[in-house]
């Protein structure tokens, strides 16, 4: 409270003296909760020299509060609440005071309901979690990149500190052009790239530029539940298709669009999310086709492109759109950390110019000092050098994920291997129920997430999304233990 100008209502055009008015106010911050037990005061000359008055009468309102019991004295410390406040007006008035105390806990007016927030997990101190979609961040190059965060401050000078483009800063926008037309084979120039604050920003952004209400978007039955939060809050519906061991099905997408105006399909063709599948090449023609057929918007999230193990990555789809379907969101989330909320789209230049009008609306810019840093890291190698270190240790966590499960769950589990990303797709044999098994696993130790987290019905299916990124081999084998321990069914 001492660092900031603390602020106090005085009239002087009232015949009530300054005393009383300093008095009165700070009595009934601490009554409406502004000021809280054991809150320091400002000094008595620095409140004086705030407010404008004499030293002297900020020491007389002090010793009034004092006398009241409002405020104590320690000597050679300062001036603070009292914990033990007065309670010097009538019972009625009083408990009014105390319904007040503090910022009021509901609004006076009407307001929209607004869906379930999506908090990070609650995960108590000891308790592993087998996290669905999250890093390591304890593999993050910290020092590289507060480093390089220094060199743009220095380098950069004012501009970087300033206002900036909303699309992002040219600089990384080039970097990312070069970075995806070498590795995903995609032609973007710095016009095709707008950088966001994450991956979920980007489809924040889309949803807005794309659709609006009485649009519908097409979604995977089984997927990432803040995409479609992001269409619905747009206005838009959101409209569930299976999804089978290649990827979302094209035939029944097809009879949506035969009954709805379908304005976008939100996909995850890489490594579905949650089910970790790869959308098989004939369905990727079919896609492609129904889209420019019936003009629709193709959002293709990429979320963990980097991460894949065995044989070549899958190209995107926007690597072989040749009409403008396509839209592209990526990540550096995952490579970085998930606290630098860097992401990306990539699109017909008119698509990025829309959401960037939009983004200037509500977020005006991003880090302009961080993009410049994460550019110089990607023109030197340093993302690409980290990127490989990740992907060998990723892959070598999702191993160890598999033996342990297959050596201390075989009897209860089974799964595909998938050729990349960085979680496994388990089903749970007859018998055993993967919600109850995953209340005994929190009591256990363990943290996992099951279907029905991801399913637009929310209806429970024999499955858990067992993410292997964020923990090393000994937690891997510890929590699979765990796992074991909490077992439902034996």
């Amino acid at each position: 409270m001492t660092r900031w100008e603390f602020v106090l209502p005085l009239d002087r055009r009232t015949d009530v003296p300054l005393v009383r008015q300093i008095a009165h106010a700070i009595a009934d911050d601490i009554r409406r909760g502004r000021l809280r037990r054991g809150d320091p005061l400002p000094g008595s000359r620095t409140l004086a020299q705030s407010l404008g008055v004499q030293r002297l009468t900020v020491v007389a309102a002090y010793d009034e509060l004092v006398a009241e019991g409002w405020v104590v004295t320690r000597r050679a410390r300062g001036t603070f609440v009292s914990s033990e406040l007065p309670d010097p007006e009538p019972r009625r008035v009083a408990r009014m005071r105390a319904a007040a105390s503090g910022m009021p806990p509901r609004a006076a007016f009407d307001v929209h309901a607004a869906p379930a927030p999506e908090l990070p997990y609650d995960v108590p101190r000891g308790t592993l979690l087998f996290a669905p979609s999250r890093p390591d961040v304890r593999l993050v190059p910290r020092d590289l990149i507060g480093r390089a965060y220094r060199r743009a401050i220095k380098r950069g000078g004012g501009a970087l500190l300033s206002y900036a483009a909303p699309n992002g800063h040219p600089r990384l926008r080039r970097a990312l052009a070069s970075m995806l037309a070498s590795t995903r084979a995609l032609p973007a120039t710095a016009d095709n790239v707008c950088v966001t604050r994450g991956s979920q920003m980007a489809i924040a952004l889309l949803a807005r530029a794309l659709t609006g209400p009485g649009d519908v978007v097409a979604v995977e039955r089984l997927g990432y539940r803040p995409a479609w939060e992001a269409f619905r809050l747009a206005g838009a519906t959101v409209v569930g298709v299976p999804v089978d061991a290649d990827g979302m099905r094209i035939d029944a997408l097809a009879r949506v669009v035969e009954r709805h105006r379908v304005r976008a399909v939100y996909v995850t063709p890489h490594h579905q999310f949650p089910t970790t599948v790869t959308l098989s090449a004939g369905r990727r023609l079919e896609l492609l086709e129904l889209a420019r057929a019936h003009r629709i918007a193709i959002v293709e999230d990429d979320y963990d492109h980097e991460f894949h193990y065995d044989g070549r990555p899958v190209l995107p789809l926007a690597s072989e759109d040749v009409h403008g379907n396509v839209v592209y969101v990526g990540t550096l989330s995952k490579v970085l950390a998930p606290a630098l909320r860097m992401g990306y789209v990539v699109a017909p230049a008119e698509i990025v110019e829309h959401i960037a009008a939009f983004r200037s609306h509500i977020d005006t810019q991003g880090d302009s000092v961080l993009e410049y840093a994460v550019a110089e890291l990607i023109e030197d190698g340093e993302i690409q050098r980290h990127v490989r270190r990740m992907r060998r240790e990723y892959r070598a966590r999702r191993d160890t994920l598999v033996s342990e499960l297959t050596r201390q769950l075989g009897d209860h589990v089974e799964f595909e291997l998938p050729a990349g990303g960085i979680a496994l797709w388990v089903k749970a044999r007859k018998g055993i129920d993967v919600d109850a098994w995953s209340r005994a696993a929190l009591k256990a130790g363990a943290v996992i997430v099951t279907a029905s987290a991801f399913a637009i019905d929310q209806r429970p299916r024999p499955f858990v999304r067992l993410g292997f990124a964020s923990l090393n081999a000994r937690e891997l084998a510890e929590g699979v233990r765990r796992l074991r321990a909490a077992l439902p069914f034996r």
